[in-house]
């Protein structure tokens, strides 16, 4: 007897999902961010333009999606782990060397790096895409360097009168600078000098 099973719908809408994701993240990387279009995505994914729209509002709202799924992949097979922080192996140079000089390979990583300079680009000039951006993207990990910041002030490390927030924008803020405006290679040293010049500004 033959069994008759009914198309799991879920799971169809997920490989269409993940399609879309695949092919908007490979269009701006070919092509770029003003070239990709949803008409283009969903040719590449093998859906209708209307599947997209039923589930994101713009080709800015796909993008986004598919770069934090992107994200949690590329995580979960490093075996990262983002609630465990910043590493605080008592050394605060040390430990956020490491840290920025991932952030380094990842904005050097041409996977990352054309859908983060479109995402960055997109969120200029739509309110609305700029807060999820920072939202999704940039506020989890900024929290991470309070975190640790914040570690080292209790440890002595730091300044007790330091800004937590003000301090990791010193040092995350020149290596986007450098990455954005593509005034001089990001560089591992670039971060490392970053850091020490960081660091002993907030020395106690």
């Amino acid at each position: 007897m033959v069994e008759n099973r009914v198309p799991d719908s879920s799971r169809r809408s997920e490989r269409s999902r993940r399609a879309i994701h695949e092919a908007a993240l490979g269009l701006v990387a070919e092509v770029g961010y003003p070239r990709t279009t949803i008409e283009a995505i969903a040719a590449r994914a093998g859906v209708g333009k209307q599947t997209i729209y039923r589930w994101w509002p713009s080709k800015a709202a796909v993008l986004l999606e598919a770069f934090v799924a992107l994200g949690e992949r590329t995580a979960g097979q490093s075996g990262a782990d983002a609630a465990q922080g910043i590493p605080d192996t008592g050394d605060l140079a040390a430990d956020l060397k490491t840290v920025l000089r991932a952030t380094v390979d990842e904005l050097n990583d041409p996977a990352f790096e054309a859908p983060t300079r479109a995402l960055a680009a997109a969120g200029i000039v739509d309110p609305q895409v700029g807060a999820e951006f920072v939202q999704k993207l940039l506020d989890p990990g900024l929290r991470l360097y309070v975190a640790r910041l914040r570690a080292a002030q209790e440890a002595g490390q730091v300044r007790a009168d330091a800004d937590p927030r003000i301090a990791l924008e010193l040092l995350v803020g020149p290596l986007t600078h450098r990455w954005l405006l593509r005034t001089l290679p990001l560089t591992h040293e670039y971060a490392d000098a970053v850091v020490d010049h960081v660091v002993r500004g907030l020395a106690p």
